[in-house]
This record gives structure tokens, C-alpha cells and sequence, in this order.
């Protein structure tokens, strides 16, 4: 069943939790993603299968929680988990982000390491707003999203364009995590897919040599889209949370 918590900041979030014991899994989304996708739901089922705890909800202007998507931006989806971590959930969790869900894990790390029991981030995509949109932009999407506001980018997964906001741009540089010290003093599983277009492998290896910790693992999946939601792969994403959560292999 589908409940709502209202965030400090006044945002109306949907999210589904189902009870269990700890450490209890949260599931971070991609973005323009909902939780009704295929590893959210997945990793659900998987979570009750093994009596876990698992929690998953939509960020502001995703899915059914309120606000529109082109009015957000990475800060304020990092508030919303920040929320839905502090107020929803007990003692360190396993945060399991998907592309941008693994940048916002990210953060989430570095503000509140205490409440961070493990992190699997499956093409996990730091700084991207930064590292892949802005750095890509030719001059005149440039001149757009500065004169206008706005520029439309074509998308692989629907008919509709991907519209970038200036705020999307200009806020996220106040969130990225690759420029300074990294510390993650936690199990971490990151899963990257070799043919993953929208955040290539080199994403990865660069997260992988920035961040530090005792236990930091990187598994490159031959073949594997970003999407990383074949049969293969969410088993794999299963191994990963058992893994950073102490239950061993599965």
C-alpha cells in the first residue's frame, strides 16, 4: 500500500514500506524513474522473501508524489531521501541506488554516515548533471539553457525529449561528491554494465579510485545495458545487498 510523508521542506512523498528486520534495504531510483520499476519491485520481494525490512518511494515530481518534475532538482531529491531515511526508518540502512539513485546514496553517505549500514550502486551516476549533461552540451544548448531556461535532449526510453533546466545544472554543483574526499566506511558493491550508454563504465572506475574505504568492490557486467534488469542482473543486485549487509552469499 501506497502512504505519503510530508518532507520538512513541504513536499508530499509517496512511498511503500513493508516491515521486516534490519538492516532494512532502501531503494533509491533513477532519475524521471518511479518505484514501481522493475529492480525496485524486484529487490521488494526479494527483501520479504528474507524478512527484511525494504522501503521504496518516489523523490518530488517522480511518480505520484507531488510536484512537477521539471521544477526539481538534485538537492532537492537528496532533501526528500534525507527525509524518507530520517523519518521512516530505524538504525543503519543498505541504500541501493540506481544511476542517479547511486549519486544521491552518495550524499546521503556523506551527510549521515551513522544511518549507512551498506551502499550498492548499480550504475550509479555521480555528478552527472555536471560530468555528463553540461560537459556534452554543445555552444548553442549551452546559450539555450542559459537565455531560455531550458534545453530538450532526445531520449532513449521514451518518445518525449529529456528537458534539462538551468536549474538542474546550476543547482547540482552544490551537490557533487567527486571533487572533494569521499569517505565510505561501509561495504560497497557497485554493478556496471560494459554497454551501458547512459553512464559508461568510466563513471565507475573514477568513483571507484575517488572514494575510499575498507570495503569497495566494482563488478563490470559484460554486455549489460543501464537498465541492469535482466534475470542475470537483479540476481546480482541481490547478492550485492546480502553481501554489504553481512548474510554472505545468497
Amino acid at each position: 500500500m501506497t502512504d505519503f510523508l510530508t518532507t520538512p521542506q513541504g513536499r508530499r512523498i509517496a512511498y511503500v514500506r513493508t516491515d521486516g528486520f534490519g538492516p532494512g534495504i532502501v531503494f533509491l531510483g533513477g532519475f524521471r524513474s518511479d518505484m514501481t520499476g522493475t529492480k525496485a519491485v524486484f529487490l521488494q520481494d526479494w527483501a520479504q522473501a528474507q524478512g527484511r525490512a525494504f522501503l521504496r518511494f518516489d523523490y518530488s515530481g517522480h511518480g505520484v508524489s507531488s510536484g512537477d518534475f521539471l521544477d526539481g532538482a538534485i538537492g532537492d531529491w537528496f532533501e526528500d531521501a534525507l527525509a524518507v531515511l530520517s523519518q521512516l526508518t530505524e538504525g543503519p540502512q543498505v541504500l541501493v541506488g540506481s544511476s542517479m539513485g547511486g549519486w544521491i546514496a552518495l550524499q546521503l553517505a556523506r551527510a549521515v554516515p551513522e544511518r549507512v549500514a551498506g551502499l550498492v550502486g548499480i550504475a550509479a551516476a555521480p555528478d552527472f548533471t555536471e560530468d555528463s549533461m553540461w560537459a556534452g552540451f554543445s555552444d548553442d544548448q549551452r546559450r539555450d539553457l542559459m537565455e531560455k531556461g531550458r534545453v530538450d535532449l532526445p531520449s532513449d526510453y521514451s518518445p518525449d525529449p529529456y528537458v534539462i533546466t538551468r536549474r538542474l545544472i546550476e543547482e547540482g554543483r552544490n551537490r557533487l561528491v567527486l571533487r572533494s574526499p569521499l569517505a565510505l566506511p561501509f561495504p560497497v558493491r557497485l554493478l556496471q554494465g560494459t554497454a551501458d550508454t547512459d553512464v559508461p563504465p568510466a563513471v565507475a572506475l573514477r568513483l571507484l579510485d575517488h572514494a575510499t574505504g575498507p570495503d569497495i568492490h566494482l563488478t563490470l557486467v559484460k554486455g549489460a545495458d543501464h537498465r541492469f534488469s535482466t534475470a542475470d542482473c537483479l540476481a546480482m543486485i541481490a547478492e550485492a545487498v546480502a553481501e554489504v549487509s553481512g548474510m554472505g552469499r545468497e
